[in-house]
């Protein structure tokens, strides 16, 4: 199993202690000009939407904390908050100085917070070996675990509007009767009960938080070959028994990584708003959590690739938006700077990845213009999170 986090490029940059370090300054002092462009947290705001999207403290160079400051309400923990920073070798004291500093900008820019993630299998780097997790004993594992949940969640306690409990533990294959993922240490060592521990460790330690599970590859079948409604079964089935075991579940987070090869006609849209309805019917907030393009398959050429991608966002947002219990969208990255998608699959015709609203140089894309339109023509909903930016 690849214990690597998300994105290798973050990982080199923050174990070889790189990151770049800013001032974190208030948001007026960090005003872009944009010509009277009204930022896209505020025209999601005017239909009770919450527009956010990931960053990490390594991105903070001297352009990017300016678009972001000016454009999000939201500030998703990126991976400052993974084990490769917080906790890099199963014998090293935690670490929150990464964590500490995207907060603190979050905080100085007046934006929500999601905190990722406290349940994973992943994002552990190189410092971990599949031994030093698997080869735990059970009372070992839930002492690790529960121990750096625990002292997360006191250090950030009152500060994250939201955490992502629990991330990518259900599955429709190596599954058990529930639909919860086997191949997992956690499940391996304490059983399947870490996920409700987990929840329960949230809402007794940080009440006042969100308490989020967070799933991907509901949209269409992805790049694996793994179909969208076995995934969303198998999430179902997942939420209904934490649900019937009296865990503290209040949203669902959907990750949202879309695949733009044929998206048009791969993309179940009467599935999929069932399927939103589904959680709805639950009692579950739901927040699109991740959301990018992966955009093999498409020409390498700027102009045409942009359109397309930006086409798979107005498909995607215009489908999703129509669900009232959806409170949230987050973006995973604002500029095609930072993507994981460049470090972790590049192309294989070597052009640079376009998956998100604004490009390198931080122009807005036709993505970005996708986005605006489905926000400005969503149906008004009852707002999650007042934003007081």
């Amino acid at each position: 199993m690849d214990l690597r986090p998300v994105s290798r490029r973050s990982l080199l940059l923050g174990a070889a202690g790189v990151a770049v370090a800013v001032p974190v300054l208030p948001a007026a002092a960090q005003a872009v000009p944009e010509a009277g462009r009204t930022p896209l947290w505020q025209q999601a705001a005017r239909k009770g939407i919450v527009f956010g999207s990931s960053i990490a403290s390594w991105q903070l160079d001297e352009t990017y904390p300016a678009l972001f400051a000016r454009e999000a309400g939201l500030l998703f923990t990126e991976d400052d908050l993974l084990w490769y920073q917080l906790k890099p070798t199963p014998t090293a004291p935690l670490n929150f100085a990464p964590g500490d500093q995207i907060v603190a900008f979050a905080e100085a820019n007046r934006q929500l917070t999601i905190g990722a993630h406290l349940a994973w299998d992943e994002g552990f780097g190189d410092g971990w070996t599949e031994d030093d997790l698997w080869g735990l004993g059970k009372t070992e594992a839930r002492k690790l675990l529960y121990g750096v949940i625990r002292a997360e969640l006191a250090h950030y306690r009152g500060r994250m509007n939201g955490w992502i409990v629990a991330n990518e533990v259900t599955d429709p294959n190596d599954t058990d009767n529930y639909g919860f993922r086997t191949n997992v240490p956690w499940y391996s060592t304490i059983g399947p009960g870490y996920i409700g521990d987990s929840f329960h460790l949230a809402k007794d330690n940080d009440p006042k938080a969100l308490r989020i599970i967070n799933e991907f590859g509901f949209e269409t079948e992805n790049e694996f070959g793994d179909r969208a409604e076995p995934r969303r079964k198998a999430f179902l089935k997942a939420i209904d028994r934490l649900l019937d075991q009296n865990v503290p579940v209040q949203a669902a987070g959907i990750q949202g990584h879309l695949l733009a090869d044929d998206f048009s006609s791969k993309f179940d849209e009467r599935g999929y708003r069932a399927f939103l309805r589904d959680l709805a019917d639950r009692g579950l907030t739901i927040l699109v959590t991740e959301l990018d393009i992966l955009d093999d398959g498409l020409p390498a050429e700027i102009g045409p690739r942009d359109r397309m991608v930006a086409d798979v966002y107005r498909r995607y947002l215009d489908v999703t938006l129509d669900e009232k219990a959806v409170k949230a969208v987050v973006a995973f990255g604002l500029t095609d700077r930072y993507t994981w998608l460049e470090e972790d699959r590049p192309r294989e015709d070597g052009a640079p990845r376009r998956p998100l609203a604004f490009d390198s140089d931080l122009h807005p894309k036709p993505a970005y213009a996708a986005i605006s339109h489905a926000l400005q023509y969503a149906p008004e909903r009852r707002q999650l999170w007042r934003l007081e930016k």
